[in-house]
């Protein structure tokens, strides 16, 4: 009990420092972004919306990536992602090539720039997924303390097999969802061989229904 709280309490310090990083990191390319915007004739009260728009971009992007993980269509997020870090990164070291004293080498400036941007994409990716862990053995415990006592004739295997049964059920609604073996196995704790046994099992049993139907209407 004491080594989850202490699990829970970490998580929740380096999500709170993960969070704080994240703004140093925003505020900086924020800065270079919207001088840069300035500077390449965006009014002044326009020139905010601009880093607002490209870094923005990171941060929805890297939440979309993680909450669409496994999916198809994840594939979009990513590509937001990759396309608003390398806009962002070539941004900030441009402006501080343009900005930087004549006595400082463009390189250093540059690579100075640009590390604001790649802190803010790691750093965000990592609040995410600090947000979203959750202890395995909290949740085994948790579990067990919900589960009601065993009905008088029922045996702990019988309550297994129920339980199989159940997640087989929800796997083939979450099939059905468009979800892929992989994920429906994370989803319900369970190898993804496992999830595919029964979708294989389930549909060895529909191809020997027909072919006996079939069977039976040509005799």
């Amino acid at each position: 009990m004491r080594e989850s709280e202490g699990r829970r309490w970490a998580a929740m310090t380096a999500a709170a420092g993960t969070v704080f990083i994240a703004a140093g990191a925003f505020w900086l390319s924020f800065t270079s972004l919207a001088d840069l915007a300035a500077r390449s004739g965006i009014g002044a009260g326009q020139a905010w919306a601009w880093p607002l728009i490209v870094d923005g971009i990171i941060v929805v992007a890297t939440v979309a990536v993680v909450a669409l993980a496994g999916q198809r269509s994840a594939w979009y997020p990513w590509a937001l992602l990759v396309g608003g870090a390398l806009v962002s990164v070539t941004a900030n070291a441009i402006h501080a090539v343009v900005a930087a004293d004549a006595d400082v080498p463009r390189m250093l400036a540059a690579s100075v720039a640009a590390v604001p941007p790649v802190v803010l994409l790691a750093i965000t990716h990592l609040t995410v997924i600090l947000t979203r862990t959750t202890d395995p053995a909290t949740a085994l415990a948790a579990a067990a303390e919900s589960m009601p006592a065993l009905p008088p004739g029922e045996t702990e295997v019988t309550r297994r097999e129920d339980g199989v049964a159940d997640r087989r059920a929800l796997g083939w609604e979450l099939r059905e969802a468009g979800w892929s073996n992989k994920r429906i196995a994370r989803e319900l704790g369970v190898h993804p061989s496992t999830v595919g046994r029964w979708f294989a099992v389930a549909h060895l049993t529909d191809t020997t229904d027909t072919a006996d139907e079939r069977e039976e209407t040509t005799r």
